[in-house]
């Protein structure tokens, strides 16, 4: 089969690989129908991600049809249309019990990190009854690889953790994918401001359409006095993080309230100074999360009923054989105005 495998830092390539087979009695393998490339994979292809080893399928998203399973698996059969987690969960370890998926004792973020992933024709899915979803007859599939990832991160990471509530001001630190994913979920509250800061116009419009109630180019070096003449002097009751560099972290704690809540979603590579000799007296909360997924049943509904257009995050298509391109257009985004790019296999 194809796959696109990762080969160290900077080292990528298409190549052949053997299609996966059952190794538990678990597993699923899934043919794969669409997948996507996420900023994570980015994050691993820089070397950033050092438990991902050379010679690793990439990719831990997608939607695909059931090939074959193992004898454990109850809840699939072969033809079954299926959406991807991208978490494993075994669903019966201390973790899972507590809804901790991304910390399963044998599971958690594997996919396109420990195990090969989703960006080929065939991927074996390890605890197939809790990290697979059934597709409903009808249901729109390129809309449903949004779910798989970066719709439950920014609702989990940056909404649930960040204690959205009606009525509260948000700032959302970066407009890229997951940024604009926690826009579009942080709705759901009805807050009355939403905040996207970003060096990118064109992800700010986009953030303008999708609902943001002002937008602030960080390019000039004053987007926290923005951000206070926004708000009258007080700051922000949510700032999410959704970069995972230094200087957005601490921008985060320039224009947070007191009593406030910072909500870390990026993928950090280097680490970020933490303010206490500011911040020490704010009451402020800080919480950073993997995404769990626990939510994915719950937006998959809030997808088929339109309360959701997940469809938006989406701005171009390849076929899996021009993957490098996709990789090359999805990484110069300022350039080629990409989101989420599908890829069909």
């Amino acid at each position: 089969m194809k796959a696109f495998v990762y080969n160290g830092p900077g080292l990528k390539m298409l190549t052949d690989r053997p299609k996966p087979t059952i190794q538990n009695q678990t597993d699923a393998i899934v043919k794969i129908v669409k997948t996507t490339i996420c900023g994570t994979d980015l994050h691993i292809l820089k070397g950033d991600v050092a438990t991902c080893q050379a010679g690793t399928i990439l990719g831990h998203e997608g939607v695909g049809v059931i090939d074959s399973v193992g004898s454990g698996v109850t809840s699939f059969k072969p033809g079954d249309r299926v959406l991807i987690s991208c978490i494993s969960a075994c669903g019966h370890c201390d973790y899972c019990r507590k809804g901790m998926y991304s910390h399963c004792s044998t599971g958690g973020w594997i996919l396109g990190h420990r195990i090969d992933g989703t960006q080929a024709e065939f991927v074996r899915i390890p605890h197939a009854d809790t990290s697979l979803y059934p597709i409903p007859a009808g249901a729109d599939e390129e809309a449903l690889v949004m779910l798989s990832d970066i719709l439950p991160t920014g609702f989990e990471c940056g909404v649930l953790n960040g204690k959205v509530k009606v009525g509260n001001s948000i700032a959302i630190v970066g407009a890229g994918p997951i940024g604009l994913a926690a826009l579009l979920t942080a709705q759901f509250y009805s807050p009355a401001e939403i905040i996207m800061i970003d060096l990118d116009d064109n992800r700010l419009e986009i953030g303008k359409r999708f609902g943001a109630t002002a937008t602030i180019n960080s390019g000039a070096g004053n987007a926290a006095q923005q951000v206070m003449d926004l708000t009258q002097g007080r700051g922000v009751d949510t700032a999410i993080e959704a970069v995972g560099i230094p200087a957005t972290f601490e921008l985060c704690q320039e224009i947070i309230a007191p009593g406030g809540t910072i909500a870390n979603v990026g993928v950090h590579g280097k680490k970020a100074d933490l303010h206490l000799e500011r911040l020490w007296s704010h009451n402020i909360t800080i919480t950073t999360r993997l995404v769990d997924t626990v939510s994915i049943p719950m937006l998959l509904k809030a997808v088929e009923s339109k309360r959701i257009d997940s469809n938006q995050l989406i701005t171009h298509h390849f076929k899996l054989e021009q993957i490098l391109q996709a990789y090359e257009t999805f990484g110069l985004a300022a350039e080629t105005k990409a989101l989420k790019v599908i890829i069909d296999a």
